[in-house]
């Protein structure tokens, strides 16, 4: 018979999704699992912007422009102005979440060959993005013993060759929780500028920062033309299936590029296009209060995780991520123990095991990401599950 491509067959699978089956299992079993392994908020939609998409009078749902709906550019214009960031409609493109943005970006911006040097741990996705494109991630460490800080500027410099076309980061970062500031970007900016990269910052978290004010990569003066953005409205207004992302650069090179790849899928989600359009029309206040409980349950995570006997940790500055190191050699296997042979009080917890944001292999093997998208009682609940989880298997 046919056989899938070479590429098919090392297909990076998600290190956040590929413990489902044993969390369906657990749930057959009527165990309830409290799910800290992905970040889907149980926080409402707006119900304003909901109430859009139902009570509209469309009769056809028609094709969009590839470049997204322009009354929705228009606005997000306004909604960047927020942060500082000044462009215009047409530095602005629509994809189908941010997802769809980073396969763009990497597709547009390096040829299959090139490298692109990201800190490690960093979103599991980018390293299946850059395997599907062919482009190599040169990773760069960092570590949980000073919370995953960026990496001092002179340690990018060895990993700059001739195949480096881009340093790529998310800020505030997924999966750890780190914020990078204006001095740590500017820092990059003028490397960037020196070898001639660019510079891709995912920056869908931007409005979960807790102790420091958010900087846009975008604010840096004259390095419009290495600086790209990718963004979505996933986190900030719990919309992850409206599946609306956007890329954001002033280098019209750039913009161009990725909206031919885009016309090839002809456009983005008519009714998430909708939705993200009437999530700008909410008062900032809304985002406030959002935040605000986003640091509640940070608080609460961190508190009950650092009652736990061996376990490392630390405060993270923003998203709603925290990495742990847990006292066991494999946190995959634990993690499948967890879902597969254990519960408590008929309960137990969903990780995501911590190797698959590492693109070192051998790094990560004793961490987990823990996504605090659980009202503060359901954290206690699942940090319940895995203090006594631990006990046992430890036992």
């Amino acid at each position: 018979m046919p056989i899938i491509s070479e590429r098919g067959k090392n297909a990076i699978p998600s290190p956040i999704r590929f413990l489902a089956p044993y969390a369906a299992t657990a749930e057959a079993r009527g165990v309830k699992v409290h799910y800290m392994n992905i970040g889907q908020p149980d926080i409402p939609t707006p119900a304003e912007a909901m109430n859009k998409v139902r009570n509209t009078d469309l009769r056809i749902l028609k094709y969009t422009p590839s470049a997204g709906v322009d009354s929705y550019r228009e606005k997000l214009v306004d909604y960047y102005r927020r942060f500082e960031i000044e462009v215009s409609k047409k530095d602005i493109l629509v994809t189908t979440g941010a997802s769809e943005a980073i396969s763009l970006v990497l597709s547009s911006c390096l040829d299959p060959g090139d490298e692109v040097i990201v800190p490690e741990p960093f979103y599991a996705n980018y390293l299946g993005y850059a395997h599907a494109t062919g482009v190599e991630i040169k990773p760069i460490p960092t570590f949980i013993e000073n919370s995953f800080a960026l990496p001092n500027i002179a340690n990018f410099e060895p990993l700059i060759g001739s195949k480096t076309k881009a340093i790529f980061l998310c800020n505030p970062n997924n999966p750890t929780g780190g914020i990078y500031g204006q001095a740590d970007l500017e820092a990059l900016g003028r490397l960037v500028k020196k070898h001639d990269l660019y510079l891709i910052v995912d920056e869908v978290y931007r409005e979960f920062c807790y102790d420091d004010e958010f900087y846009s990569v975008l604010r840096l003066a004259g390095l419009e033309k290495h600086t790209v953005v990718i963004d979505s409205i996933s986190k900030r207004f719990s919309a992850c299936g409206a599946r609306i992302g956007s890329i954001v650069s002033q280098n019209e090179a750039l913009i161009k590029a990725c909206l031919t790849f885009a016309q090839l899928r002809l456009s983005a989600p008519g009714f998430g296009q909708l939705l993200g359009e009437a999530t700008l029309n909410l008062p900032i206040t809304y985002l406030e209060d959002i935040r605000d409980e986003y640091d509640l349950r940070r608080r609460t995570l961190i508190n009950r995780l650092k009652k736990i006997p061996n376990v490392l940790c630390y405060l993270p500055k923003g998203a709603f991520y925290a990495f742990a190191r847990l006292p066991v050699p494999d946190t995959g296997k634990f993690c499948q123990w967890m879902l597969a042979s254990f519960d408590y009080n008929n309960e137990t917890v969903m990780l995501a095991p911590g190797a698959g944001f590492y693109a070192t292999k051998g790094r990560g093997l004793d961490e987990v990401r823990i996504a605090y998208i659980l009202n503060t009682g359901d954290i206690e609940r699942a940090m319940d599950c895995l203090e006594a989880g631990l006990k046992e298997y430890l036992s």
